[in-house]
């Protein structure tokens, strides 16, 4: 039966959507209960919520979207961008692997998907992007650190496709750049095509609320303001995510946490003699061989949950594990120790 979202792994650790699996800020929970049956009862006001919010992203309120999780912002940049009559002719460049929403946007609009392949170890594929563009170019997706492979794209080779791509719109998803060094918000204000995408759902720790935000000049966010529903934001997550910025003890100390999850497992890794790439993100994508899906069920029976990634052409054979919680990733690297000595993961030698 197909059933709406994603299906539920069951009991266990959830290392296979990049949360943070150690939860959100307890400040977070202090906030929503001080909300009252009236505040659940009226629309809420965005007002204080959008001045919160841009005064910690340090933008001008008129540049910020206030979005229902990331998702639906990428879904309104698409439609704002390809609007509502159908054109197949026009297109949308997305340099894979990608964050699958990317593709179900571009579907939902009616437009062409442009997938460009990486270069060697996931390098970002700039010479190629910058020739796939063309005049039916209206939207191009740039994530970064990537999801999947956590690879970042150096601003300077974000400046060449902003600057290729005149008539196009670039949306620059930083989903995980809290977990890396440097966002390309510094620079938005030089740039009259590019909209920013940020998240509170993975390192403010908080995907079950659905919260993200749209930065960008007013001229080119104004077009997305006019596709946007009206009550797009429930009271509970906005209530959350003021709790949630102005807590500045929680995020530099989660974020540390999945450094040294991240090099924990690189070690083990190296030890078991297992490709993987060193990420920016808080998760880390490992080659595990041609039984991949057999390993993920393994793991799955040790309530150790992760993502099957060998099913998608660019990343053959992989998976993809959340690292945050310690704990939580010393019990993957058990599991990965133990998938390898009973032979079902296929060492770096052995493929």
């Amino acid at each position: 039966m197909k059933i709406q979202g994603v299906p539920n792994p069951g009991d266990g650790l959830r290392l296979h959507l990049n949360e943070n699996t150690g939860g959100c800020s307890p400040r977070v929970i202090e906030a929503i209960r001080t909300l009252t049956p009236t505040d659940i009862s009226a629309y809420p006001d965005y007002k204080k919520a959008v001045l919160t919010c841009a005064e910690y992203f340090q933008v001008n309120p008129e540049e910020l979207l206030l979005t229902n999780g990331l998702d639906e912002g990428i879904l309104m940049v698409a439609l704002a961008n390809f609007g509502r009559a159908y054109d197949p002719e026009q297109e949308a460049i997305i340099p894979v692997p990608a964050f699958d929403p990317y593709l179900t946007a571009t579907a939902a609009v009616g437009a062409k998907v442009i997938r460009v392949p990486p270069g060697p170890n996931f390098a970002f594929p700039v010479d190629e992007v910058i020739t796939a563009i063309s005049a039916k170019t209206r939207l191009i997706f740039l994530n970064t650190p990537n999801n999947p492979t956590g690879q970042i794209i150096p601003h300077q080779i974000i400046r060449r496709v902003i600057d290729a791509a005149p008539q196009a719109t670039v949306l620059v998803d930083e989903a995980y750049v809290e977990f890396a060094n440097g966002s390309f918000l510094d620079e938005l204000s030089q740039h009259s095509n590019v909209v920013l995408g940020r998240t509170f759902s993975k390192a403010y720790g908080m995907a079950g609320m659905r919260i993200g935000c749209l930065i960008a000049k007013p001229e080119t966010i104004d077009p997305i303001r006019k596709v946007i529903p009206i009550f797009n934001m429930n009271v509970v997550a906005i209530t959350a995510m003021q709790a949630a910025v102005k807590d500045q003890s929680f995020l530099p100390a989660y974020t540390a946490e999945v450094k040294e999850s991240r090099q924990r497992l690189y070690e083990a890794c190296r030890r078991l003699d297992l490709e993987y790439w060193e990420s920016s993100a808080n998760f880390v994508l490992v080659r595990v061989g041609k039984l991949a899906p057999k390993v993920v069920a393994t793991l799955d029976t040790r309530g150790i949950h992760v993502r099957d990634r060998s099913q998608d052409p660019y990343s053959p054979g992989c998976i993809r594990i959340t690292a945050g919680v310690l704990s939580h990733t010393d019990e993957a690297i058990k599991a990965l120790e133990a998938n390898v000595s009973s032979g079902l993961i296929e060492t770096r030698g052995a493929l």
